[in-house]
């Protein structure tokens, strides 16, 4: 093992406690936790028939951008496999199914795995979808994995993740709010809930963050510098519709977020500023030429991000997703 994988060892042995200490505030517990069959209609009651009536009525005025974002974040979501087997493959952490990293990033899958199966029973019902279609998708976009520049170093993995958490809380909130101004009240309590425990997973990855920050300040900022020149890549960049090339799709798909203001430019710059406040990273001390650079470079990162975001027209709408009914 090389100094540099055997340091991250260390460091993820060191907060691997933290992390189990801390589990139980990051997680919801199992038999108390919601379920999707808590929002759906119930299939043994005898009002089930009038209950999916009025479902499909309400999703039925929902606008066809926020179908079509709703349909992504459900691909996004079910694509759950690449997520486990990426983060089980982190440097520096133990592949024994007993030990605490195993642990927690199985139970972090088991309560990210209830988002999908709510959002695409939903959708199913709705009678707005070509779940074929949908179906296709999503199983392009989990054969297909992603790329999101993290190799296996767990500094680059919990940067991401922190990142991608709040974006996805962001995402899903916003689709409640608008949800609840097209009038279904259901649809914007699932992405409520959904959303919450974003935020939850957030705070989860930023902890640890901040932890290897006050052991290898240096190499974390390095780290985060590097993800920041990469830009923070969706999960679902390679999305992709029958008869479309890798990643085609995603364009299209963010093209409705931003017209939207589901998730903007704007919001990828303050998510960033977010993280810099929270890791105090202008008032860190003892760092070393390569991390004042990298900490320069950050710094200076979100305001010159800023004025391109506030450049940026919205996008028109001119493209037919195969997943929407006409």
């Amino acid at each position: 093992m090389s100094f540099f994988a055997e340091k991250r060892r260390e460091v993820m042995l060191h907060i691997e406690a933290y992390m189990l200490e801390m589990m139980d505030t990051y997680l919801k517990p199992i038999d108390t936790n919601w379920q999707p069959s808590d929002f759906l209609p119930d299939s043994t009651s005898e009002t089930f028939y009038q209950d999916i009536k009025a479902l499909r009525e309400k999703a039925n005025d929902l606008s066809y951008d926020l179908v079509a974002v709703l349909i992504g974040d459900t691909i996004t979501e079910e694509a759950l496999p690449t997520y486990e087997s990426w983060l089980s493959m982190v440097d520096g952490i133990s592949r024994d199914e007993q030990g605490g990293w195993m642990k927690w990033t199985r139970h972090w899958t088991a309560e990210e795995n209830r988002h999908g199966d709510l959002l695409n029973k939903y959708l199913y019902l709705s009678g707005r979808v070509d779940m074929r279609q949908m179906e296709i998708s999503t199983q392009y976009l989990i054969a297909d994995g992603f790329d999101i520049g993290t190799g296996h170093d767990p500094y680059r993995n919990f940067i991401y993740t922190s990142f991608q958490e709040l974006a996805t809380n962001i995402s899903h909130r916003r689709v409640a709010s608008l949800a609840k101004k097209d009038g279904d009240n259901l649809l914007s309590k699932m992405c409520g809930v959904i959303a919450s425990d974003e935020a939850r997973h957030a705070k989860a990855y930023k902890d640890f963050m901040a932890k290897i920050f006050e052991v290898d300040r240096n190499e974390a900022m390095i780290a985060f510098e590097d993800m920041m020149r990469k830009k923070i890549v969706m999960p679902a960049h390679f999305l992709r519709e029958m008869g479309l090339k890798i990643g085609q799709t995603f364009g299209h798909f963010t093209d409705a977020a931003q017209r939207l203001g589901v998730y903007t430019a704007i919001d990828y710059v303050e998510i960033m500023q977010q993280l810099i406040e929270e890791w105090k990273l202008e008032s860190m001390r003892d760092l070393n030429e390569a991390g004042e650079k990298a900490r320069d470079y950050i710094m200076a990162l979100p305001a010159r991000l800023l004025r391109v975001a506030e450049r940026m027209k919205n996008p028109t709408m001119d493209y037919k997703f195969s997943w929407i009914h006409a």
